[in-house]
């Protein structure tokens, strides 16, 4: 019996992965069971020293250029069988948007069930999860009955721990027989310098009160000065002022970030239902009504042209400091 911790990569390990090991050794030390981790990509190369003091005995690499973009053809199967090899009894994932469809297809191929977009875990005799209900108003407690039991955790609820610089075994698998019913022609990467949404640290958004496609600079600015992603609101993307990638809510993306600044935004229940689990939240707003003035920390009651320069100077000058 074993617990399995999913480590994702995009070109290397992502940050979500050493997060999703920390919570899998955790619950791997309570239940006194050993953790192993499955790397599926081009090649986990010298990573395996960043994989040092999670407690993991063995990360299963099955490297490969074809598995360097993610495949659900060939990532579900591998991870499937593995998990049977293995008796895991626990298996953790990230709730990215890759993560996400990982897991869900793994329990589905399972036949168990799944603890998706989770804000905490825990092992008490059994899986016990913590998820946002109701928009993020609710945290539920769920237990997980069927073996393997599995979760997948939003980024950035906790925090990376190492304990010890022993780093595990890499066992390299082969490249599994795959009739791949996708082919992927080509890859848009991010610009350089581009933070993502979905696991940034700081996120500044924009809303309706931008007033159209040519209020972003302001809003960009700041993010370079902070090393931001740059979020928005459904009536934003909506009025065509911003790419849906940058969409932020119940139809967007979840985000979790330790800041979340609101700029120009109402706070409708569907924008807080992807955002209210922030550790901090700024909302800079001219209306004193607004919503979101009742789920922030900081609260500024004015238009955003004149206070986010003001907040993009400070920052600079503090950060210079």
């Amino acid at each position: 019996m074993s617990v399995l911790v999913l480590l994702e990569q995009r070109g290397s390990l992502r940050r979500c992965a050493f997060e999703a090991a920390t919570a899998a050794g955790a619950i791997a030390r309570c239940a006194g069971m050993e953790l192993n981790a499955v790397y599926i990509g081009q090649s986990l190369g010298n990573e395996t020293a960043a994989l040092a003091g999670f407690g993991i005995s063995k990360v299963f690499a099955y490297e490969n250029e074809a598995l360097r973009h993610y495949s659900n053809d060939a990532y579900v199967g591998i991870v499937e069988k593995l998990a049977r090899e293995l008796g895991a009894k626990v298996i953790i994932g990230s709730a990215t948007a890759l993560g996400k469809e990982l897991c869900a297809s793994v329990a589905a191929r399972l036949g168990v069930e799944l603890g998706q977009d989770c804000v905490g875990l825990l092992w008490e005799g059994g899986l016990k999860a913590v998820k946002p209900i109701y928009a993020g108003k609710v945290l539920s407690e769920i237990r997980v009955e069927c073996v393997p039991a599995m979760a997948s955790l939003r980024p950035n609820v906790v925090p990376v721990v190492r304990e010890g610089d022993t780093p595990p075994e890499v066992i390299r698998r082969p490249m599994p027989e795959v009739s791949f019913r996708t082919v992927l022609k080509a890859v848009s990467e991010a610009a350089a310098g581009t933070v993502e949404l979905a696991e940034a640290k700081i996120v500044v958004s924009g809303g309706r009160g931008i007033g159209g496609p040519d209020g972003w600079p302001v809003l960009r600015e700041l993010c370079s000065v902070l090393g931001a992603a740059l979020g928005a609101s459904r009536a934003a993307v909506d009025s065509g002022w911003i790419h849906h990638s940058h969409q932020v809510g119940q139809t967007g993306k979840v985000v979790c970030p330790d800041v979340y600044f609101a700029c120009g935004i109402s706070g409708s229940i569907q924008h807080q239902a992807g955002m209210r689990t922030s550790r901090i939240i700024v909302a800079v707003n001219k209306d004193p009504e607004a919503p979101i003035f009742k789920i922030c920390d900081y609260g500024i009651v004015g238009d955003l042209y004149e206070v986010v320069p003001l907040l993009t100077q400070e920052m600079k000058q503090s950060l210079a400091r």
